[in-house]
């Protein structure tokens, strides 16, 4: 428990995320000096804001541990708030003597930053400095993220986002929950009766979208889930053939679709997206302990994952991803070596390394006191061995991003073999192009470069409700798109 005390909630926001990044899932309570009284507090973090001058300090048990002061003019947030960060993020260093790897930075996007330094002109070695001075971040994440922007900056500059799209298709159906999922998902065994009206539904989602964009250019199709493949093969190849029908795809540069789950994927069902124009497919083991799996619901073995990968050879994918996560119970960064040891010797083109985060709607967080022995977390030491395995695989790192809710402050990162880099993946990081998605929990983005904004519109995530009011998700996409174009 952290009591906050504030005289003005001048930087509650910048207060509040830092704090979380160095005392994840802990509650944070808002009181005054006076509603304290006998209560003992892990520890009082107090702000006093005066005349140009904050003061920060943390007591416990009464006794005071920690004080800062800083002076600036604090109200000018543009120029002062680098600044002010970096005094709340040194007063929580110094009570808890430790640093977080990407200091004072609780972003999701922290590659947007260096994109734009790019645009000035800077040099590796200047960002890097520059990066790790202004939100004294380690060494390691200046360069890995630097990497990542100059990777994009190549990619991008390929695209002419004014005429251009891409689509996600969201097939919100798994063979079972995930221990650790948030996502859109329904298990199959209580849901398998709405696949066809999902589809059904879906579909005249997808011939709205196609009739509004007619005159952009379709560039990358993304269909994620829940786990597309847990469709049957029939239900497959019709989606596959109705996305064909639908959409132009003369300038379609990459159609991924997610295999994901190893219990899902049968010779039949590559053979449909192989007939199709599909070029990138994931097959996901997260992990490759089989202790683990059986914990965190995965209905499959690490062998089994081997022989989809090599199915998937045989039938002829030449561009696989495999996404790993790091800081699943049980584990420590033996058995991400292990994992990483198996993905080598089956050589995919790309690899997605997620931290573990613990999202509100996950079985994990839900049922937290069952498993809290268990759950370590990622830590900097597992993510910087993913970095040098993944060089000795000839991977780059091409997008990066931040979820909160991840122990340790980390980071999600995608790594891939040259010139196999996602597209789409990129595209919806930087979020330089209009993602229009369709299904269950599907949330749309349109981009506006010259306005510097982005509007939304979202779908209902209930499957059952989404059949229902198909009409109503159409018509939230035409109130979002009246103006586009």
């Amino acid at each position: 428990m952290i009591y906050l005390i504030q005289n003005r909630k001048e930087y509650d926001y910048d207060i509040r995320a830092i704090v979380l990044a160095f005392f994840e899932r802990e509650k944070i309570i808002d009181v005054t000096g006076e509603e304290l009284g006998k209560e003992d507090p892990r520890f009082l973090l107090a702000f006093e804001f005066g005349d140009n001058q904050i003061q920060g300090r943390i007591e416990e048990k009464g006794s005071l541990l920690v004080q800062r002061t800083i002076c600036c003019e604090y109200e000018d947030h543009k120029e002062a708030r680098k600044e002010v960060d970096k005094f709340i993020y040194q007063l929580l260093s110094d009570y808890s003597k430790r640093t977080l790897p990407w200091g004072t930075l609780t972003g999701i996007r922290p590659t947007k930053i260096i994109f734009q330094w790019l645009l000035e002109g800077l040099d590796d070695e200047q960002i890097e400095k520059r990066f790790c001075d202004t939100y004294l971040a380690e060494g390691q994440k200046a360069r890995v993220c630097t990497r990542v922007a100059r990777k994009e900056q190549e990619v991008l500059k390929r695209i002419t986002y004014e005429d251009e799209y891409s689509i996600y298709i969201g097939i919100p159906f798994c063979p079972s929950t995930c221990l650790y999922c948030s996502f859109t998902s329904f298990p199959l065994a209580g849901y398998g009766d709405r696949v066809e009206s999902y589809l059904q539904a879906l579909y005249k989602e997808m011939q709205y979208v196609a009739k509004t964009y007619a005159g952009r250019k379709l560039t990358t199709i993304y269909i994620g889930g829940g786990t597309p493949t847990s469709l049957n093969e029939n239900q497959l190849d019709d989606l596959l053939c109705q996305i064909e029908k639908t959409f132009d795809f003369t300038y379609v540069r990459e159609f991924t679709v997610e295999a994901g789950r190893p219990d899902s994927i049968t010779r039949g069902k590559l053979e449909v997206m192989k007939s199709h124009p599909v070029t990138r497919i994931s097959i996901n083991p997260q992990t490759m302990n089989d202790e683990t799996l059986k914990l965190i619901g995965r209905a499959h073995t690490a062998k089994e994952t081997i022989e989809a990968f090599y199915l998937a050879r045989e039938v002829g994918f030449s561009n696989i991803n495999m996404d790993i996560i790091t800081g699943l119970p049980g584990e420590d960064i033996s058995h991400v070596e292990k994992t990483l040891k198996e993905i080598e010797i089956l050589s995919p083109e790309s690899l997605t390394v997620h931290s573990l985060a613990i999202k509100r709607a996950a079985m994990l967080n839900r049922e937290m006191e069952k498993y809290r022995s268990k759950v370590k977390g990622s830590t900097n030491e597992m993510l910087k061995l993913v970095d040098e395995k993944a060089s000795g695989m000839d991977m780059n790192p091409y997008y990066l991003y931040r979820q909160k809710n991840i122990p340790g402050n980390l980071e999600n990162i995608g790594y891939a073999k040259k010139g196999l880099e996602s597209l789409y993946n990129i595209l919806i990081m930087e979020e330089k192009q209009d993602i229009i998605a369709m299904g269950a929990g599907a949330s749309t983005k349109c981009v506006y470069p010259l306005e510097n904004r982005i509007e939304r519109s979202e779908n209902v995530k209930n499957v059952d409700h989404y059949i229902e009011r198909i009409d109503e998700m159409i018509e939230r996409k035409k109130t979002l798109l009246e103006n586009r174009f």
